[in-house]
């Protein structure tokens, strides 16, 4: 029973360790964020991360995180995978 137990207690956490990471990952604002900020991000290496960056002070920044699939070798696939990580905030003055 008691190796019935332990077992179950470590699916438990072997799940959770697996879902967390997922979500404890802060969302990432496109419109202030670094190149180390972004090439951090699944799909973005240093060349799309300058782009981005290079897109958003051409543009006075991002309106929508829709607006990255105008950037550069951002595809729809590497679009969908940042959604969920990224927001859209005004810069600062």
């Amino acid at each position: 029973m008691k190796i019935i137990r332990n077992s179950c207690i470590c699916v438990f956490l072997f799940v959770l360790l697996a879902v967390v990471p997922v979500s404890a990952q802060q969302s990432i604002n496109i419109n202030t964020a670094t190149v180390e900020q972004l090439v951090e991000l699944k799909g973005v290496g240093e060349v799309i991360a300058q782009r981005i960056i290079d897109y958003r002070q051409e543009h006075n920044g991002f309106k929508s995180v829709d607006e990255l699939a105008a950037v550069k070798g951002v595809g729809d696939k590497t679009l969908e995978n940042l959604r969920p990580v990224l927001i859209v905030q005004e810069q600062k003055q």
